[in-house]
């Protein structure tokens, strides 16, 4: 289990049956960012990931 799991874990416990779109998403992660901007790498990786998610070519 990565230290991340934990995470993770919580957030589909306490918000997991709420919908939200990938607007609402992108916004809280630049708030993320601007607050931590640290983390600005790794929140791009993860966001170009998510966008490429479904393309066979990547």
């Amino acid at each position: 289990m990565y230290f991340t799991d934990r995470g993770i874990e919580e957030l589909v416990e306490r918000r997991g049956d709420e919908q939200v779109s990938l607007e609402w998403l992108g916004e809280r992660l630049r708030d993320f960012v601007d607050l931590n901007p640290e983390f600005e790498t790794p929140i791009e990786r993860l966001a170009t990931w998510l966008a490429r998610l479904d393309d066979p070519d990547e």
